[in-house]
């Protein structure tokens, strides 16, 4: 009886085990084809966008800040420590423990080459450093193996990096060492200016800012190498290398010469775009002196805004920030004289690579306001004195997250009032280059979906901009409004 039974009851027991196996079959086939071809509702731009930013402005999201690599939060505390000591000592000239690739000093697992973010990397070390820049190589005694890198900070971005010699630190050969030709008493800090330097906003997120940051606590006593050296690039910030460093940059791929330092460092620290944060920099400085230091550099003396102007009893000037290209004001005179009207003294001027950096931080620094189209102008915002007010006009295109991460989040750091002006369709140029029913026109993130050339295309390369003046007015206003009383 139970063996009749148990025989009726197998043949269900494998027709419910088929029907659950072709349940769970069909549920696979269901998450693979979802993932496949239905990929979920456009959400932010900057997430889609991160690593396509195939352009001249390659500007992606703030990150968040990392966490320290070993020996990082050490490496910064020693750098203060022998800053400190420098200031009041002659230069060392005896040779310190070497650092080793496995073990560091003192045996503590520092690596001679570590991630400080997700945008640069760092190469530490000391001991007899030998430097030959003809043939991108350093020797260094105590380590055990070679370490590649590129001295510029965006890692996360081949386009840029392709453009970025590579140095290799070499174990020191115990015979066959280059002999130095010249010596240094103080370290050397190697860093380059591939990459997108020339184009303003790259210049300080990639270059400027990050080297204020790991070279500012060495009080000038550091030799700067200088790789991939543009010379017109070099003589336009000599002002500013000259607050970090006592000596001149040295053109360190093509001068000829074997650099024997007690310490080379290869590769400025990146924090965030166009910004310091002061719990991860050494001293805790924080962009407000980076801006301290470029005053210094070009003689800009005016601290402060005003609603009196820079005498504090005339009319707060405003600066119009004017493009030739894409992305221009076509009523520019109009909105000078819509400014005029509502109490401005104006001035436009347009910036470029051939413009004298003084001359152009002086006149930013006399402006008690700024406005401009978003573009690497709009870098000039490092000038203006305390308490102004930067206007960033947006272009059509839900480009609000760009605009945001590029000069919306730094501005309040660095102690300027932010304002943005969004271009509404009516404004745009683009109204009159698509049909009313074109998906550049009704569905900008549809387009921010096939990637940043196709965003650059439809939204920064062909778009002008026709201000409405009344909304011009209303803004003026509120700016006006926001500049601190003389």
């Amino acid at each position: 009886m139970k063996s009749s039974l148990r025989s009726r009851q197998e043949p269900r027991r494998v027709s419910n085990g088929v029907i659950i196996g072709a349940m769970l079959l069909s549920l696979c086939v269901l998450s693979i084809v979802k993932a496949r071809y239905c990929a979920t509702s456009f959400g932010k731009a900057e997430d889609q966008l991160q690593e396509q930013m195939n352009s001249s402005i390659r500007m992606e999201p703030e990150e968040s800040s990392p966490a320290r690599t070993p020996g990082e939060e050490e490496q910064e505390e020693e750098e203060e420590d022998v800053a400190a000591a420098t200031t009041t000592a002659p230069a060392v000239t005896k040779t310190p423990p070497a650092v080793t690739a496995t073990g560091g000093k003192g045996g503590k697992g520092k690596p001679t080459c570590y991630m400080t973010s997700k945008r640069s990397e760092r190469c530490d070390a000391s001991g007899d450093i030998r430097v030959d820049g003809n043939r991108s190589a350093i020797y260094v005694s105590g380590i055990d193996r070679e370490w590649k890198t590129k001295p510029y900070a965006r890692y996360h971005d081949p386009v840029a990096m392709a453009h970025v010699r590579e140095y290799t630190l070499k174990p020191l050969p115990a015979a066959a060492a280059p002999a130095c030709t010249r010596n240094h008493s103080v370290p050397g800090f190697l860093f380059s200016n591939g990459g997108f330097s020339g184009n303003l906003y790259h210049d300080y997120t990639d270059v400027l800012v990050p080297l204020f940051i790991s070279t500012h606590q060495f009080r000038g006593r550091v030799q700067f190498l200088l790789s991939g050296m543009k010379p017109w690039w070099v003589g336009k910030f000599t002002p500013f290398f000259k607050q970090l460093t006592k000596y001149d940059v040295i053109d360190v791929d093509n001068d000829q010469e074997v650099h024997c330092f007690p310490r080379i460092v290869v590769g400025a620290t990146f924090h965030k775009d166009m910004g310091v944060d002061p719990r991860r920099s050494p001293g805790h400085v924080s962009v407000v002196g980076f801006k301290r230091a470029l005053r210094r550099a070009f003689g800009l003396e005016r601290e402060a805004a005003s609603r009196g102007g820079a005498t504090g009893h005339g009319k707060p000037r405003l600066l119009i920030i004017s493009r030739r290209g894409s992305r221009r004001f076509l009523n520019e005179r109009e909105m000078a004289r819509a400014a005029a009207a509502a109490g401005f003294e104006v001035r436009v001027a347009e910036p470029d690579q051939h413009t004298d950096m003084a001359t152009f931080a002086a006149l930013v620094n006399s402006a008690d306001v700024m406005v401009g189209v978003h573009g690497a102008g709009l870098t000039n915002m490092v000038f203006l004195p305390r308490g102004a007010v930067l206007i960033q006009v947006v272009p059509f295109g839900g480009l609000e997250w760009l605009t945001g991460v590029t000069f919306k989040d730094p501005a309040a750091d660095m102690e300027v009032s932010y304002m943005d002006y969004n271009v509404k369709l009516e404004e745009s140029s683009l109204i009159d280059q698509y049909p009313r029913n074109h998906q550049v026109l009704t569905d900008p993130y549809a387009v921010h979906k096939q990637g940043w050339d196709a965003l650059k295309t439809a939204y920064l390369d062909k778009q002008n901009i026709r201000m409405d003046l009344d909304r011009f007015r209303a803004t003026l206003r509120e700016a006006m409004s926001r500049l601190p009383a003389p």
